[in-house]
């Protein structure tokens, strides 16, 4: 049995979203509000990047439900804070019910930390991830149609790693890009294609 993509769905305000926006209500504020806008201070993308690597494996909707409580646990993603976590933090933070308990991601969002410091004394995560954005981004109308990776989310992945980045497959790469507005995959169609500015409507 196939389901078939449905693309666009109208919602009772007249608005159009794709299904996984359309239903339930913390995923349709976030569609509605937050996804796919530009993101460009450090501490905004650190704390992308970290929710990203947290949902490898797991649902969007399970990560944002967790959202706040990851905030708290990681002292709001503070990268100064967050590289100075010593064993003392690993072991609260694996013992914290209310985030993702995986010690790999939590190292790894230290670790990160960590990089993303050092990363200050050259161009800064900033500016090194917005410079993998492409000339194009693409028009789907049907979520069948959204890439899951691409050239430059490969190539963004391969450079965070060189830089001493973990979890940072070109897959969560491509999530990200989509998230902080690097590349617009609203459907065509959607009430929020084109309104990073960035990218037109159409």
């Amino acid at each position: 049995m196939t389901v078939e993509d449905p693309g666009i769905v109208v919602g009772d305000d007249g608005l159009a979203r794709p299904a996984w926006a359309s239903v339930d209500p913390l995923l349709r504020e976030y569609y509605d509000t937050e996804w796919g806008m530009p993101v460009t201070d450090e501490r905004g993308i650190f704390e992308r990047v970290s929710l990203e690597g947290f949902q490898a494996g797991l649902s969007w909707a399970t990560i944002l439900r967790k959202r706040p409580a990851f905030r708290t646990a990681f002292d709001g993603f503070d990268p100064d804070l967050v590289a100075a976590y010593d064993d003392r933090d690993v072991e609260r933070l694996l013992a914290d019910a209310a985030i993702v308990r995986n010690r790999q991601k939590i190292l790894a969002v230290i670790g990160n930390a960590r990089a993303t410091i050092a990363l200050r004394a050259d161009m800064g995560l900033s500016a090194l991830i917005w410079s993998f954005r492409p000339e194009t981004t693409p028009r789907p109308r049907r979520f069948a149609e959204i890439p899951t990776t691409s050239p430059e989310s490969i190539a963004l992945s391969k450079e965070l790693r060189r830089r001493g980045f973990a979890f940072v497959g070109p897959t969560t790469m491509y999530a990200l890009m989509e998230a902080i507005g690097i590349v617009d995959t609203h459907l065509v169609g959607s009430h929020r294609r084109g309104s990073s500015g960035i990218w037109p409507a159409q």
